[in-house]
């Protein structure tokens, strides 16, 4: 059955009330889009760190409680669609860079980032696990930007069955060789290398967002979008804000795709103890 996906690549700051009414904008114009999936950036609700060497951290994003109210507004906008947010997840006494996927009819899945770049364990706990989970869309799993960078991530959430990752990002230009413009940028190639390889290599569908614009001392490279299991890009933004849209039809793609190399099916996992 064929489902329709959106990417967002938007900027997302500290107000959580200016964010959930950019969602709520956001939401409306993915509906129009006839979306039944929208996957939105890391950090969406509070925005992201104002550094990666040396964030300010008492300007760190507000974090949230599972039964935070924030939340529970998503659930009601949600409606119908499957929705992927970022956010700050407060938990006993440590904070985690998050995501959280839900609809009309509450949480979904949660997936804590696990990989922790530069400064930001200063920051947040990391996480621990790598876990898909069963959506009125089919079977998915998250990621958080860094995530992606490590292929045992994406793989480990296909060979539990997700059909569709979404991988919510909130990646920024190189802090040690800033190019003039964007698309010249070294973290802007691997960002789109990143994407296409980890939906080829597992033969999935992927879902990426960012953020775009500037927080603090880094200037984020937008370019959300959504790739075929073939590593095809179907759909894609610019490093302005904009929504990536593309109708799939997911388990008829897979199934093309593995129809000759079944890379899951015929992966040698006994070699790599």
């Amino acid at each position: 059955m064929p489902v329709t996906i959106g990417a967002v690549a938007a900027h997302f700051g500290r107000d959580l009330e200016r964010s959930l009414a950019k969602v709520e904008r956001i939401l409306g114009g993915a509906r129009e889009a006839g979306c039944d999936v929208l996957v939105l950036p890391d950090a969406t609700l509070g925005g992201y760190l104002t550094d990666l060497r040396a964030p300010d951290l008492d300007d760190l994003p507000p974090a949230l409680d599972d039964d935070s109210p924030v939340l529970g507004r998503l659930v009601g906008l949600a409606g119908e669609m499957v929705v992927c947010v970022g956010y700050a997840e407060r938990s006993d006494d440590a904070t985690y860079n998050a995501a959280v996927c839900l609809s009309g009819d509450g949480v979904l899945g949660r997936h804590r980032k696990v990989h922790l770049p530069a400064a930001e364990a200063s920051a947040y706990a990391a996480g621990d696990r790598f876990s898909a989970f069963d959506t009125p869309v089919g079977r998915m799993g998250m990621l958080i930007d860094y995530d992606k960078t490590f292929p045992e991530a994406a793989r480990a959430l296909a060979v539990d069955g997700a059909e569709v990752l979404a991988c919510l990002s909130a990646w920024p230009a190189s802090v040690t060789d800033r190019a003039s413009r964007l698309p010249q940028d070294r973290q802007s190639r691997l960002f789109d290398l990143y994407d296409s390889a980890r939906a080829a290599e597992n033969q999935v569908v992927w879902a990426s967002s960012n953020q775009t614009g500037v927080t603090g001392s880094l200037r984020f490279l937008g370019q959300a979008k959504v790739v075929g299991p073939g590593g095809d890009v179907l759909a894609r933004t610019s490093a302005k804000g904009g929504l990536a849209v593309a109708t799939v039809d997911v388990g008829a793609e897979i199934a093309r795709s593995r129809r000759v190399l079944h890379h899951l099916a015929e992966l040698s996992a006994a070699a790599y103890r």
